[in-house]
């Protein structure tokens, strides 16, 4: 039912909201009771001088009675009917749903976001239990100090008597190691409560570089302009704190010169106005690899592309060293990522491009456009193997393809996939029934 048919629903609903019966609403408005039932149930036409009185009456914008819910909202309650994967879901009454019941529509709407987020969260959560290198290593050392106490602690009771220099020396270390466990079990609850209030995603070297390049929106104008004091940019940026950090971000830097250089922003952006993004073609249009044109593509300022775009690169090893994300889009930083993931897929079939439509699974529902390749990091000598590297383009789409056909499932990794019939599944999911 068109949305534009709806505003006798809109109006029944806003009158029962507003404790009005018909008669007295049709009464103020100058109109009769069996002409008002008319219109409230979608059999009379309505504007004009009427609407704007019984918006009036109603203390309503005349807009709530003719627009209703905003086109988000319908958008986001057929994405949660979708998602929820209900085949008798009126789907295509969601805008005769949002018109008449507008408070339960939002509601079933913050309930599909709010459930969405619980979900990145567990994700997130998971990913970062599994694999943050602070987490685990400090849970290691703890770990390792009570198991040194009470082998020391089994000595002592299990042992007849003991030799006072010994017996000195073993509570000496009871001592010792009781404080080592007392201040790595400090340490550890600091790092939780510190991280649980802050949105800081840094913890190793790749992390603090992602940031650095996301708190300049990855384009950097002096570089752009030729001639940047590349170690002085990494030396003054307050997001990398260590060594290694600023080691990994120069590093990026310099490719990201080098990819200016060969790509001059004011050619390219013209390039891409004209043949839109096609890496390919932009690729022989500045006889350069599909690597750099994917990093040029996704470090180019968003205001001159008018689109966002991801990227993402990894080792032959899976291990991601850089990724710049995307809404919606979701690929755990440290490893166990899904192997149907396009940026995998390529290391088997390294130098040949690959490109597939995906859809994230979850309740978001969202879909991709992804563009990879993988290539040797240089030529090897005869006898040594090549060092691969994989890249992955990410190009969020606006309209989602319902049919599904030709769109390949993804997901972030087996631990927090819903997709049951999976031949790349490793391990079961925490968000399928009965976990």
């Amino acid at each position: 039912m068109p949305r534009d048919t709806l505003t006798g629903s809109r109006i029944r609903e806003r009158r029962s909201i507003a404790g009005l019966r018909q008669a007295d609403l049709a009464r103020q408005v100058g109109i009769s009771a069996s002409y008002l039932n008319l219109i409230e149930h979608n059999r009379r036409r309505i504007g004009g001088k009427l609407l704007v009185d019984i918006a009036q009456v109603l203390e309503v914008e005349p807009s709530m009675l003719t627009e209703g819910a905003e086109a988000a909202l319908i958008a986001t309650l057929r994405e949660s009917a979708a998602d929820a994967g209900v085949v008798l879901a009126e789907t295509d009454r969601a805008d005769e749903f949002a018109g008449r019941f507008p408070g339960w529509a939002e509601v079933q709407a913050w309930s599909h976001r709010r459930i969405a987020s619980l979900e990145r969260t567990v994700e997130t959560l998971s990913d970062r239990l599994t694999h943050d290198p602070h987490l685990a290593g400090s849970l290691h050392e703890v770990l390792s100090t009570a198991a040194a106490i009470r082998s020391t602690a089994s000595i002592l009771a299990e042992t007849g008597e003991l030799e006072p220099e010994w017996r000195d020396r073993f509570h000496r270390n009871l001592n010792v190691d009781s404080l080592r466990l007392a201040e790595s079990s400090k340490a550890l609850v600091r790092y939780l409560d510190e991280s649980e209030n802050s949105d800081d995603p840094r913890g190793v070297p790749q992390e603090e570089a992602e940031t650095f390049f996301a708190a300049h929106d990855h384009h950097f104008a002096e570089i752009e302009a030729g001639g940047a004091d590349l170690d002085r940019i990494v030396r003054e940026a307050p997001e990398l704190t260590s060594i290694a950090a600023r080691q990994v971000a120069r590093v990026e830097l310099g490719i990201y010169a080098s990819d200016a250089k060969a790509m001059p922003l004011q050619p390219f952006m013209a390039a891409v106005a004209e043949s839109g993004i096609a890496p390919v073609k932009l690729a022989r249009q500045f006889k350069a690899d599909l690597p750099a044109v994917f990093r040029r593509l996704a470090f180019m300022a968003e205001q001159a592309l008018g689109a966002e775009v991801g990227l993402v690169v990894c080792d032959a090893s899976g291990s991601i060293l850089f990724r710049k994300p995307v809404a919606g889009f979701a690929l755990p930083r440290h490893g166990e990522s899904c192997p149907l993931w396009p940026l995998f897929t390529a290391l088997n079939r390294p130098l040949v491009p690959i490109r597939r439509r995906v859809s994230q699974l979850g309740r978001t529902a969202a879909q991709f456009d992804c563009f990879a390749v993988a290539w040797p990091e240089q030529m090897p000598e005869f006898e040594q193997d090549p060092v691969y590297r994989s890249i992955m383009m990410i190009l969020p789409l606006a309209e989602v393809d319902q049919d599904g056909s030709d769109v390949q499932p993804v997901g972030s990794s087996c631990r927090v996939c819903p997709r049951h019939s999976c031949g790349a599944r490793r391990e079961p999911s925490i968000l399928s029934d009965g976990m």
